[in-house]
């Protein structure tokens, strides 16, 4: 150590311990935080390189499941998927009301989330925790109408750690305000729990699917009315008892068209000759990429409404309300119109052009 007498004093502004003139306490304080946020430097890139190959892991996993389910037949075996998002569903409406995450679903039925999540969205049309976040506010709309508890209460039942975070998304989907709810003492559902009953035997043909839309008949009203349930999303405010009136009436002046797969409805449409507008489309979560509207759209415009300009409601812009109904039906070749409030409701006409119509 006796070389450390000659310790040069440009290499440190102290000497180091134990050199003449060192002290070995004032040394370590004067080191210790530049000591410290190296080694804190060290941790914070391990961790960060052990949570990328944990995520690269992941997705590798997810790739070789994926890889295994295609080579069991399951891409081809709609039921297979069917089954695995109707346990998810379960799962997710048996715990409404505790603190989920789309890892722990995936957990619950035994998938990466990476998979469940591809398959949840492409089968039911939205995401894990926009389906969650809109069965919660169903719920909590059911209560405020329905049962004498406190605002609090039914946000913190729905998740939500304050009145006023609860307030905000609330007013965002229903455009009002909890308390106007309440006093509306009007219920209307944002999301209802997704069921799905049936073979869905056209799914499984590989060739493309033939289809017959037929008028609507009193005996469709039941699978009519199951694929109402499922569509809600799409038709704020929309009340059973007064629709089913509708139904009934559109019906007997041929006013109603179905597409039916066994016993499932696939697709329906109510519609008004004397309009020329499209009340009401609604297609089964499963058959949307089966390009179900079109046909229906074709329906109308080639046999029922030729040569009238047909006109059709859906969501604003923004709304956050809307899963995306409103992209379809621009997707469909309908333009833009006027504004409307429908029972209370902001809402957007669209016109399917007159040169549309002729060039279908």
């Amino acid at each position: 150590m006796n070389n450390m007498k000659n310790w040069p004093k440009s290499a440190s502004p102290l000497p180091p311990p134990n050199a003449e003139g060192g002290d070995s306490s004032t040394w370590l304080i004067f080191m210790y935080p530049a000591m410290l946020t190296q080694t804190l430097m060290m941790l914070t890139k391990k961790v960060f390189l052990l949570k990328r190959k944990e995520r690269k892991n992941d997705e590798t996993r997810a790739a070789v499941c994926d890889y295994n389910r295609s080579l069991k037949g399951e891409n081809g075996m709609p039921n297979c998927r069917i089954d695995s998002v109707a346990a998810a569903i379960a799962y997710m409406e048996a715990h409404l009301t505790e603190a989920l995450t789309l890892d722990q679903v995936a957990a619950a039925v035994h998938y990466s989330k990476y998979y469940l999540h591809r398959m949840f969205t492409n089968t039911v049309g939205m995401t894990v925790h926009e389906y969650l976040q809109r069965r919660r506010l169903t719920e909590a709309a059911k209560l405020l109408v329905f049962s004498g508890q406190s605002i609090l209460d039914i946000a913190l039942l729905a998740g939500y750690e304050s009145r006023q975070a609860f307030t905000d998304v609330f007013t965002a989907m229903y455009k009002m305000p909890p308390n106007q709810y309440r006093e509306n003492e009007k219920f209307y559902p944002l999301q209802l729990q997704f069921t799905f009953k049936g073979n869905y035997p056209m799914l499984k043909n590989e060739e493309s699917a033939q289809w017959e839309i037929k008028f609507a008949t009193e005996a469709d009203i039941p699978c009519w009315m199951e694929l109402v349930r499922l569509v809600v999303d799409g038709f704020p405010y929309l009340e059973e008892d007064s629709y089913v009136q509708t139904l009934r009436q559109r019906i007997r002046t041929k006013q109603a068209l179905i597409l039916k797969d066994g016993e499932t409805a696939a697709g329906v449409m109510l519609f008004s000759c004397d309009a020329g507008s499209i009340d009401f489309m609604g297609t089964h979560p499963l058959y949307r990429k089966k390009g179900v509207p079109g046909v229906f759209l074709d329906k109308v415009m080639g046999e029922l409404l030729k040569g009238k300009e047909i006109s059709i409601t859906t969501y604003r812009a923004g709304d956050r309300a809307d899963t995306g109904h409103r992209r379809e039906i621009q997707e469909l070749g309908f333009a833009e119109a006027e504004l409307l409030v429908e029972f209370g409701y902001p809402t957007q006409r669209f016109v399917l052009p007159r040169e549309d119509i002729h060039d279908k």
